[in-house]
């Protein structure tokens, strides 16, 4: 009976939590990321670059920063201080001369230290000295520490800028430091959103951050892309106005449409897939292959920098969420066991996340430069 029972269980949850298999998938594991002595290492060849920001809280300053195309890694740690190895009770306590930090390893070829400098000012306070939000002491407090020359006055000239703007009503007090120290906080830290993603969820709601972004920036709060305008996000209001009810489920409520009986599955028409809501570029049907789940599916994406990759518990076992970067749209989930001599992956979509360009209207619609793959 215990085991009948475990069995219907199972069912019930994969017609209820919209698995992309008829049977339990394999558990993907992580991609492999370098270590934070491998990422220094890579800085120090010259590959990537660093910058070291404090704004409040890591977990959150953390997910702003790994949202934006051409970061490598965010780092949760502690800046600025004398004791080694700090603890995150110490920190956090209040007994050491750090500040709760975020270390940011980037490549400077796909991403501009001055996109760093604006995601930042538009992510914090930057003008509270007695902490960030409703975090409250100096190891709160914001401040940018500085790698080099270059990079105090790009610092320097930023905050000017700002404080010239007459954005705030109070003075901007967000220091310009030199870089000293930087430890990593212990690791259930890092990736925290995704590690425990509802508990991020409640804090971020609760610690009045997004409120006063909303309040003070509006629809400038997200930092437009160097090489596209700006997407702003329409409204739920908006957004249950323009979508079907289907595709307010998937999108917006991470759900998932009937297998077999959506617009894409066998879709063999050349052209590529694009975002439903903010039509960023998705996939390709040159990559998309039939898996026989009755999704759409696809072993690599058209533009990597347009997916983020979260965990999710929606089931009994751990899956990679993939949803858009600039809509935030739930597109579906991605699996390691796709074609082995396409890379292994496997990117089981939803139809009702995404819209369809044929070849024939890619160029009229904006996506020309993809032409190319089908000469």
């Amino acid at each position: 009976m215990v085991f009948k029972g475990f069995v219907i269980l199972v069912l019930v949850l994969l017609v209820l939590g919209g698995a992309y298999y008829v049977f339990i998938p394999s558990y993907e594991q992580n991609d492999y990321k370098p270590s934070f002595t491998e990422l220094n290492e890579m800085v120090k060849q010259g590959k990537y670059k660093k910058a070291t920001f404090s704004g409040g809280c890591f977990w959150c300053s953390e997910y702003d920063f790994e949202q934006r195309p051409g970061v490598i890694e965010a780092i949760s740690g502690f800046a600025g201080g004398t004791k080694k190895n700090p603890t995150y009770n110490e920190v956090a306590g209040g007994q050491t001369d750090y500040r709760e930090a975020v270390q940011v390893i980037y490549d400077p070829e796909k991403l501009d230290y001055n996109v760093l400098l604006d995601l930042f000012w538009r992510h914090t306070d930057p003008t509270d000295e007695g902490g960030s939000f409703v975090d409250r002491g100096f190891q709160y407090t914001s401040a940018i520490f500085y790698e080099d020359d270059e990079q105090k006055e790009l610092a320097e000239k930023s905050k000017a800028e700002l404080e010239a703007s007459g954005r705030y009503d109070a003075k901007i007090v967000t220091p310009i430091l030199k870089f000293t120290t930087f430890y990593p906080a212990e690791e259930y830290h890092q990736d925290y959103s995704n590690k425990n993603p509802l508990r991020y969820k409640l804090y971020r709601k609760g610690s009045g951050r997004d409120q006063f972004i909303e309040r003070v920036w509006g629809d400038e709060k997200n930092v437009p892309l160097s090489n596209s305008k700006e997407f702003v996000k329409p409204s739920d209001e908006e957004l249950k106005k323009k979508l079907t009810p289907l595709q307010y489920k998937v999108t917006q409520q991470s759900g998932t449409e009937r297998a077999f009986d959506n617009e894409y599955w066998d879709n063999k028409e050349e052209g590529i897939y694009v975002d439903l809501v903010s039509g960023e570029p998705l996939y390709s049907s040159t990559t998309k292959y039939k898996s026989g789940t009755g999704w759409p599916t696809f072993y690599e994406p058209l533009v990597e920098d347009n997916l983020v990759k979260k965990k999710d518990f929606l089931l009994l076992f751990p899956r990679t969420e993939i949803r858009s970067r600039q809509a935030d749209s739930h597109l579906g989930h991605v699996f390691s066991d796709g074609p082995k001599d396409k890379g292994g992956k496997r990117y089981c979509m939803n139809s009702a996340a995404m819209r369809f360009v044929p070849k024939a209207d890619m160029e009229k619609e904006g996506y020309g430069e993809w032409l190319g793959l089908f000469k």
